[in-house]
């Protein structure tokens, strides 16, 4: 009994399992924070590169697949009666063992939680810089360095509140950007209409680069929807009675998450291409030019979703480090802990940002290697293997097809990608 009360109070303690006062529109609006990314704005550039037909299918494909394996993380939280997987390696460990299992989700999960964190450094940075430079033209330019400085600063202190439901105000606030963003960038590019030397060709001049370019624009679509990393840890802000399992209020807010996710997603990838065709750059606010004021303005709402979605994913990472140094390392829960394994991180993630800002390469490159497998097909393995479904009936095929396309995903756009960081690494200077 001893141990069980000092485990209630290191849970107690940790970011996650501190509150559990949540309801389905805090699933829904955190859902919202951590699946509309930064990457909703790179869809009309990945669309450029995998042409019409290929781009809806890649589209529609991954809105449905990605939903699905939602639904079983979700299905899944509460599988073992009166126990709950807040995390997803504690689902990893319940399916694979309690070695195997870590050794499959926490380096996964971690890879893709500091590779968003650290991409979002740069979103953050280079948004507040394009702000500076819309809003005054003929300023003297900063650095971008500078630009992600400033923006780590909020951080810094962002970083130190207790759980996940304290960061639900930031969360919110995200969550409506994201959709006011997304707005913005398809009704300005519709005013703008469509450019009469609009083309919809290939990119590349030969065949290779088009094959390397389709291959990445696969990689930023799996980086579009990545939610998945933190979907049992949002789960776990929400109370549960063998009476009302907490998969009900999630689910509502997971599917009210998507619908809202295919508001955002749908209209800037089909008409930033139509207006831009395959001139469009990989952030579709830098192919909008004018008006002023409401470039500006999409920016200023980037920034604080970015800050939103930064905290959403950088909470599992803080609960990670922490519990790791409480029950490994043997440290004693303190605010001084607290203090420094989060200032650490963010400076970790500053430092990188502002080394390798090559933003669009970076995206396809986790996007591929990292969110495939824990959005794509981790969820369907653990279905396969705890739920065993009958061979050959929906549920096994509905699993193997995900899973082939996250393979897919998973083995072609990490090479598309390296391809594209080589080639801007050519041309790019540190510390610029």
């Amino acid at each position: 009994m001893e141990q069980s009360q000092e485990t209630k109070d290191i849970n107690d303690w940790l970011t996650i399992t501190k509150s559990r006062n949540a309801n389905w529109w805090y699933s829904a609006f955190h859902n919202v924070t951590a699946m509309v990314g930064a990457g909703v704005l790179g869809l009309p550039y990945a669309m450029s590169q995998l042409g019409w037909g290929p781009g809806v299918a890649v589209l529609v494909l991954s809105w449905i697949i990605t939903l699905y394996t939602l639904w079983q993380m979700v299905e899944m939280h509460e599988i073992v009666p009166g126990k709950r997987f807040d995390r997803y390696h504690e689902l990893g460990q319940h399916a694979f063992g309690e070695k195997l299992g870590l050794w499959v989700v926490v380096p996964q999960q971690l890879m893709v939680e500091c590779g968003v964190c650290i991409v979002y450094m740069i979103t953050g940075g280079n948004s507040l810089k394009k702000i500076h430079d819309t809003l005054c033209p003929n300023c003297k330019s900063i650095k971008t360095t500078y630009f992600i400085m400033i923006f780590a600063s909020v951080h810094f202190v962002l970083s130190h509140l207790p759980s996940f439901n304290s960061i639900a105000g930031v969360s919110l606030a995200a969550a409506v950007m994201s959709l006011s963003y997304s707005t913005i960038a398809w009704t300005a590019s519709v005013h703008k209409g469509v450019d009469p030397q609009v083309q919809y060709g290939p990119k590349a001049s030969s065949t290779a680069g088009n094959v390397f370019n389709f291959f990445s624009a696969l990689g930023n679509v799996a980086f579009a929807f990545a939610g998945h990393n933190v979907v049992l840890e949002i789960q776990a802000t929400i109370p549960s009675t063998p009476e009302k399992p907490s998969k009900k209020p999630m689910w509502k807010g997971v599917f009210v998450a998507y619908v809202v996710v295919a508001l955002c997603y749908f209209p800037v990838a089909l008409i930033g291409y139509w207006v831009f065709g395959n001139n469009v750059e990989d952030n579709i606010l830098i192919s909008l030019q004018k008006p002023r004021w409401l470039i500006a303005l999409a920016n200023f709402f980037v920034v604080i979703h970015v800050i939103g979605s930064y905290q959403v994913f950088a909470m599992p990472v803080f609960d990670m480090l922490e519990s790791f140094l409480v029950t490994k390392m043997k440290f004693k829960p303190s605010m001084l802990l607290r203090f420094l394994t989060r200032t650490a991180f963010v400076a970790f993630t500053l430092f990188i940002g502002i080394t390798f800002p090559f933003f669009g390469g970076l995206l396809s490159f986790f996007g591929g290697f990292a969110f495939a497998p824990t959005t794509y097909f981790l969820p369907c393995v653990m279905w396969l293997v705890i739920y065993k479904p009958k061979k050959f009936g929906l549920s096994w095929w509905a699993n193997w097809l995900s899973i082939i396309v996250g393979v897919l995903l998973m083995v072609l756009s990490p090479i598309g990608a390296l391809k594209n960081i080589i080639s801007q690494a050519k041309d790019f200077k540190f510390y610029s």
